[in-house]
Formats: structure tokens, sequence, C-alpha cells
């Protein structure tokens, strides 16, 4: 039995977002700074800044969101009416735990999600709930340094404990972090791992060493495992997955040597990490990996068998686009996370993030085959520059084409045999870029009238698009 376009019985269909990228209300009720309320907006070209201080008269676009924090009751009635019965969300750390290592939780935090978990439920709507998705207490990082410290290791595990224990009753499937893979390279410093206390400059410019990187790496690795062995224990109701930036690549040419740079660059960015998390040890290429990058890593008495009993029940993983990899030169792909070449068959966004669906097949095929567990597509998207009409009309043929064109690879996929979930669009509605800290890069389906300024304005009879009013704080569609 099928339904859903082809899907097996059951299939999730909905979007995904992240708690920092869209909540807004980023110092009401008791929630404390998160590391991205020290991000400052940028552009394509460019990069955000990081602030140790909130300065004033400086834009913090994660600050407001889209103010999903006051708004979500009218923003999940209108992903039921596009048929969502999953929505990907994450929960802000820092809303519950203000410091991150606070003895207590912060109750209206905890009350917040409880009402949007209801509103879901009363929608139809299962939550899909990350734990840390590119945000963490900022003074978790001034105090700790992030991922740097081990000391984080039981901080995560009493706020997954706590929310645990919380919504028992009202999720179910659960992921622990975001894009762990992002942590292998400097730019997950920012988001992922959040090694960046006392820095302050342009986001591109904080650096570490692979040391540092796969230590913390190890870290999460451990607290992911910890807390998923406690959700199987306590919570057999629960699932619990992981979530990887999966960034395919190809051999650049048929030379043997192109072959197995590509080979290498696919176990670093996109193995490592889901190996350990799926079958719960270190993979046989780590120790040439760790020898010829002068990594040592300082695993602890227990670690290694927390690895092995917290092992994730389903890969989750994001897809945008694909790139090339080899030894010959080779032209830089854009993207936030790619560090390959330009494949010359595929076109491009208007942020130069190539476009493959054949490649999502082929990735799903790749990734089940290695693990043999159900996956989930839970981000993929494209942002484009919409061009709003005199008649407030978006005609985003562009859009369509991508979505359409994914949806078939999916089905191949699924034909071909993966045991496929679900898939969230990234993005269903207007939020910030992580990346660029932009509005305009926009992913659709429901457009929101704020632009890269922070301002907000009117239009006089919008039609064929979704517009959050500023004046009443009211969703009209037209």
């Amino acid at each position: 039995m099928s339904n859903r376009q082809g899907f097996p019985e059951g299939f999730f269909w909905g979007g995904a977002t992240a708690a920092n990228q869209l909540e807004g209300g980023w110092d009401v009720d008791g929630r404390g700074p998160s590391v991205d309320d020290h991000f400052t907006g940028g552009t394509k070209d460019k990069p955000r800044t990081i602030t140790v201080d909130i300065e004033p008269d400086v834009l913090y676009p994660n600050h407001d969101g889209i103010d999903f924090y006051h708004h979500y009751e009218e923003d999940i009635a209108l992903f039921a009416e596009m048929g969502f019965n999953m929505f990907r969300m994450s929960i802000s750390w820092s809303r519950i735990f203000p410091n991150g290592d606070d003895e207590q939780p912060n109750e209206l935090g905890l009350a917040f999600y409880d009402k949007v978990f209801d509103c879901c439920r009363a929608h139809g709507i299962e939550p899909l709930v990350t734990l840390s998705h590119y945000e963490m207490p900022y003074h978790l990082v001034e105090k700790y340094n992030g991922w740097a410290s081990r000391e984080l290791i039981g901080f995560f595990e009493k706020y997954c404990q706590t929310v645990f224990d919380r919504y028992r009753d009202k999720v179910r499937y659960w992921l622990t972090f975001n894009e762990i893979n992002c942590g292998t390279m400097d730019m997950g410093n920012l988001f992922e791992t959040s090694m960046i206390r006392g820095f302050s400059g342009p986001a591109s410019e904080a650096h570490s060493t692979p040391q540092e990187r796969y230590q913390a790496l190890h870290h999460q690795f451990v607290a992911s495992a910890r807390v998923v062995r406690y959700a199987h224990e306590n919570y057999p109701q629960f699932k619990l997955g992981n979530m990887d930036c999966f960034i395919l690549s190809y051999a650049a040419t048929c030379d043997p040597k192109d072959v197995l740079a590509n080979e290498s660059e696919m176990r670093r960015m996109n193995w490592y990490c889901s190996d350990v998390q799926v079958r719960g040890y270190y993979p046989s290429y780590a120790k040439r990996f760790w020898r010829e990058n002068d990594i040592s890593l300082k695993i602890e008495d227990g670690d290694l068998e927390d690895l092995k009993e917290g092992t994730i029940d389903f890969y989750t993983f994001s897809y945008y686009m694909s790139s090339i990899v080899g030894t010959h030169d080779v032209k830089q792909a854009a993207g936030n996370m790619t560090f390959g070449g330009v494949n010359p068959y595929l076109q491009s966004t208007d942020w130069g993030w190539q476009i493959d669906p054949d490649g999502l097949r082929f990735a799903l095929n790749e990734i089940y085959d290695r693990y043999q567990i159900p996956l989930m597509v839970v981000e993929n998207g494209m942002g484009a520059l919409d061009k709003v009409e005199e008649d407030g009309s978006i005609h985003d043929t562009y859009r369509i084409d991508y979505l359409k064109s994914h949806v078939r690879a999916m089905r191949e996929a699924a034909a071909d045999g993966v045991d496929l979930m679900g898939y969230t669009w990234w993005g269903p509605i207007d939020l910030v870029s992580a990346g660029t800290g932009e509005m305009r890069k926009r992913y659709g389906f429901i457009y929101v009238d704020k632009h890269d300024d922070g301002t907000r304005h009117l239009r006089a009879q919008p039609q064929g698009l979704l517009l959050r009013l500023p004046e009443d704080h009211q969703v009209e569609w037209h």
C-alpha cells in the first residue's frame, strides 16, 4: 500500500525550521542569549560578524526572526492547510536553561513548547524535534568555549532529559545535533561546536585546529549516545535520529587519483560522523585520518561503551547540492559547507548552489546500502530572490521545478528499495538565513513581509502569497 504520490504508507510530509532562525523573542520570558544572538546580518558577499557583546544600533536578525514566538498558532495552521503531517522544529536550549548550566529549568520556556506541540497535535501534525540546531546558551561559550569542554556533555544530558521527561506524551521523534558533520570544518566553530570564546570579527575568520574540532566532536558523540540511551531506557515510544549535512561529491575525472581523492572527501565530509552514530564505533579509516592530521583524541573510560550503547534508530540528513572533487584544477563551487568544484553539467541557484536532483537519489541509495536503517530527508530546498509582482503574487516556477524534480528523485530511490520515512522542505515559511543572515534568500512557501534591514512593509492588495502584517500581527490569505 502507498499514498502521497507513490511513497510508503505513513510517509511524513512537511517543512523544517530552526528556533534561532524564526522564533524571535530572544530576551523574553526568561530566555537567555544564544550564540546566534551574537551574529550580525550579512550578505552573499559579506560574511556575518560575531560580537562578544550585543552592541546598540547593530542589526542582529535572529533577535526577531519572524516572531514565531508570538505567531506559532497562525503559522502552524498554515502548515496544516498545505497538508503537512510533520513539522521539523528545534527547541532553543537557552529558552529552557538560560545559561546552559542552571540548576533548574525555565518554566516559561517549557510552557511555550507545550503550547507549540499541542497546537501541532490539534492540526494532526507530528513534531520532529531537533535538540541542538546551531545554537547554545552563550554563557557556555564564555565559560567553557562550547564543545571544546567535556563539561558540556553533562549539561546537554540534563537539558535533554528535562525535555524528554516534559514532552514524553507530545513528541515521539527526536534528533540530537543538527548537521553534526559541520563540526569537521572551521565554519562549525560558529554553528555546530561554538568554540568562539572571546572571538569578535567576521565569521569566516573564526579558525580552529583539526585537533580542537575532532575532540569537540568526540564530546558530542558521547553526549548524543548517552541521550539516545536514556531515551531508549525510559521512553521506548521514542525514536532517535542523527542529522548530517550530506554534501555529495563526484570524482572530477576518471583519473584514479581523482576517484581516491573523492573517496577521502566523502569519508571526511559525509561518513565519519554517521559511521559513529549509526554503527557505534569509529570507522576503520579514522586512525589514519587522525595520524595524518595530528589528531590525538582524549577518550575517557566508558566513552567507547557509550558509543556502542547509544546508536540511533533512523538516519536524517539535509541535501541541497553536490560538487566535484579531484587532483586537477577545478573552479570552486559555492555553498555553506562545500569545498568542492563546479560541475559543468549542473545549473545553480542565485546563491551558486548546484542543483542536482539525481544526486539525491544516488545519496539515498548510498546511505541506505551502507546502514540499512530508515532514512528521512529533513532539509531540502532552494534559496532564491523572489520578486513580488504589482498584484502581490510571486511566480516561483523555478522553485516548483526544483521541488518536483527532487520529489521524483525520492520516488525513484523508494522504488530502488530505500526505506524512506519522510521529507521536510527547508523553510516552508520565510526565515533568517543561517549562513548570511538575510531575509531576501527565500525558500517559499509562505511569504513573510520582512526585509534585510529589519523593516516590514504593508502592501495594499497582496495576492497569491501569504503576508504577515506588522500593524495588527495577523496573517491573511489573498
